[in-house]
Order: structure tokens, then C-alpha cells, then sequence
């Protein structure tokens, strides 16, 4: 499989980017467990609304928060009296968020996330009281409880305010307890499904080739592109043996597609091996609007009774820079390609416009994917 490259964020001098180029070789054998997944194997999402107690001031006030406190006060027999209004700055309302692996089992633990809801300013140092976990099915299958382990820390005073990372999600490592299993079975009958994680079908017909030559014949067909079916024992240990013996073996899958991924939110750009440029002529020029604002004082003359009056003077400057004409030579090698888009002088964020003109005009031999 080809090895993608990373675009860098802008760097001090305008106009300049730094593409790091990963050096790729031919594609490589991988296990069939790397490049297709099991039908009816997977993860089952987890979601339940607790109570972070034990924080330094920083909960919320929100009403769902000061709610669940007196409903959990409640259930443990204890009432407020009437006319009285909960503050409990150090209580914080979250949800809780974890996954149920396939073929998990009563007793087992999970790790959990934890996620302010309201307005908490942090829940650092806080305890997650037992919260029950529910799956799409309404039903509770498992329960959490802990120490949230938040990995940011901050500070205020005097009207300052220092924050280095996240500090309203944190983690509990092994804080669930799974109550509730959820069946799930390798197969129907005497057959097991394969999905491809990717669609292709010189994929699709290699892994085929490659279970019956191991197997032995009309062991899998091919359904489609992504789709196998594999004749397997029907017998519960030997369909696991099976299954592990078909993870392990290795398949050479076909090249990918070229691919350019632009992020324009990062101003990431991520290409493949496979990406190629033919001839083009390329002119960029750079524009930026620069907004200064300054206030001036009026003051009356003397015995005028009048009034000083402050004024607000705006400046808009709108700068160009001249752009020239470029011309990039045809590259076939991703490393010809690197380097024909540095000799641009663009940042990743102007290089997104450029690539898509590119594509437009047909000298950007990829599939472009905006995320």
C-alpha cells in the first residue's frame, strides 16, 4: 500500500510551505485481518449522562445539572426543604461516551470518556459517580464510575487567563464495568462474510485467489467489489482456527487510486503515491486587506463650552502582489511532484485554490476530496 505525504503548516516567511515527503517503495503484502473485517464483528457505541462531583469551583449551574443533583439526592432518601436553591458550584453534568467490542463479556472493563455538558470551566480533579451506559436499544450494558484524568491544566486571576489543552473532556482508564454481553456470531450456516475496508475489485479478486489456494478450491467467491463469501467449518473451535489461520494470510492489494485530500480548515494537504502532474503554466499572486484603527481626542476651545469628544479613525489598505508565470514541468514520481508544488511559493492554504484549478484544467492526474 503507498504511503501518503503530509503538508505543513505555514511558516514564518509568507508565501513558502514544507511538504514532508514519506519515500514509498513498491506495494507490500499485508494480512487480509489489515485489509477486510468480519461481517457482524464490530464495536457498539455506549452513551449515558452522569455526575462529576468534587470539583474546585469550576461546575455548572446549568438547570438539567441542578436537576439530576436533586433527583440523585432524592433516590438516596434525603430532600431539600422547600424554597431552597441548589448551588453546587462543584458538580458538573457530562456525558459519558465509551464502545462495547464485539465478543466482550460480562465483568470486563472498558475506558471511558467524559464530556462537560454545560457550562463547567473545568473538570479537572473530578469523581464520575455510577452512570449507567446505554446502547441504541435503550438497554444498560454496562456501568461507569472514576477518577476523570484530565490531561490540561489552566488559570485565572486579575482578569488573565492561562490554558494549556482541553479541560472540559477527560478519561477513565478501565472505568466501565460491562453488565451486559451482546451475542454475536461468526457466520451463518457453513459461511463467513469478508467486507473489504476499501471497494476495489482487483483487491476483492486477490483475496480470493489467494483463499483457494490455501483453503483449497470454491473455498470464497466474490460477491462484488467488497463483498466475500468464505465456506468455513461449521464447528465453533474449528471455524476460530479457521478465522485465525485466514487473518494471517498475506495479500498484495492493488495500487491505489491517486488521491488528494485538501483539509481547509488545517490547510492540510495529504497526497498518495500514485499522484502525477502533467504540463501547466501557473500565475499566483497574493492578496491581503490590512484594517488599522486608532482613536483621536477632539477638544473644544477654550470657554466654548463644549465637549471632548473621542473619535475612531479606520484605515483599510487592500495590497497585491504581483504574481508570475509559472511553469511546471510534467511529474510522474511523487517526489517530482513535491517538488514542482514547492517551486509555487504558496502556503498550504493558497496551494487548496491552486490544486483545484489544477484539477479544473486537467493537469492534476487525482481525485480531489475537500474534508
Amino acid at each position: 500500500m503507498s504511503l501518503p505525504i503530509l503538508s505543513s503548516r505555514p511558516g514564518l516567511h509568507r508565501g513558502l510551505f514544507a511538504l514532508c515527503l514519506l519515500l514509498a517503495g513498491p506495494v507490500q503484502a499485508e494480512r487480509i485481518k489489515d485489509l477486510a473485517t468480519l461481517q457482524g464483528v464490530r464495536y457498539n457505541p455506549l452513551l449515558g449522562y452522569g455526575l462529576v462531583v468534587g470539583l474546585d469551583g469550576t461546575g455548572d449551574q446549568s438547570p438539567f445539572t441542578v436537576q439530576a443533583v436533586v433527583n440523585m439526592l432524592q433516590q438516596m432518601g434525603m430532600s431539600l426543604p422547600p424554597g431552597v436553591n441548589l448551588q453546587a458550584k462543584n458538580v458538573a453534568g457530562v456525558m459519558v461516551t465509551t464502545s462495547l467490542p464485539a465478543f466482550v463479556q460480562s465483568g470486563q472493563s472498558l475506558d471511558v470518556t467524559v464530556s462537560s455538558m454545560g457550562s463547567a470551566k473545568s473538570l479537572r480533579g473530578g469523581t464520575l459517580l455510577m452512570t449507567p451506559l446505554k446502547g441504541a436499544d435503550g438497554q444498560v450494558y454496562a456501568l461507569a464510575q472514576g477518577n476523570v484524568l484530565v490531561s490540561g491544566a489552566g488559570a485565572s486571576a486579575g482578569g488573565a487567563k492561562a490554558q494549556v489543552n482541553h479541560l472540559n473532556v477527560g478519561r477513565i482508564s478501565g472505568g466501565a464495568i460491562v453488565e451486559r454481553s451482546v451475542p454475536t456470531e461468526l457466520g451463518q450456516g457453513d459461511t463467513v462474510t469478508l467486507e473489504l475496508k476499501d471497494s476495489d475489485f482487483g483487491t476483492a479478486s486477490r483475496v480470493v485467489e489467494a483463499l483457494n489456494r490455501r483453503f483449497g478450491p470454491a473455498t470464497a467467491s466474490a460477491q462484488n467489489g467488497r463483498v466475500i463469501l468464505v465456506q468455513a467449518p461449521q464447528q465453533q473451535d474449528q471455524r476460530v482456527a479457521f478465522l485465525g489461520a485466514l487473518e494471517a494470510l498475506e495479500v498484495t492489494p492493488t495500487q491505489q487510486a491517486p488521491k488528494v485530500v485538501l483539509n481547509g480548515r488545517t490547510g492540510s494537504i495529504v497526497m498518495n503515491q500514485a499522484v502525477t502532474l502533467e504540463a501547466c503554466a501557473i500565475a499566483h499572486g497574493n492578496l491581503s486587506i490590512v484594517i488599522g484603527s486608532s482613536s483621536e481626542v477632539s477638544q473644544p476651545a477654550p470657554l466654548s463650552q463644549g465637549q471632548t469628544v473621542v473619535t475612531t479613525r479606520t484605515n483599510i489598505e487592500i495590497k497585491q502582489e504581483p504574481g508570475q508565470l509559472m511553469l511546471l514541468p510534467r511529474a510522474v514520481l511523487l517526489a517530482d511532484v513535491v517538488k514542482a508544488l514547492n517551486a509555487i511559493g504558496a502556503t498550504p492554504q493558497d496551494l487548496l485554490a491552486i490544486l483545484q484549478a489544477m484539477k479544473a484544467a486537467g493537469a492534476l492526474r487525482a481525485e480531489l476530496e475537500v474534508i
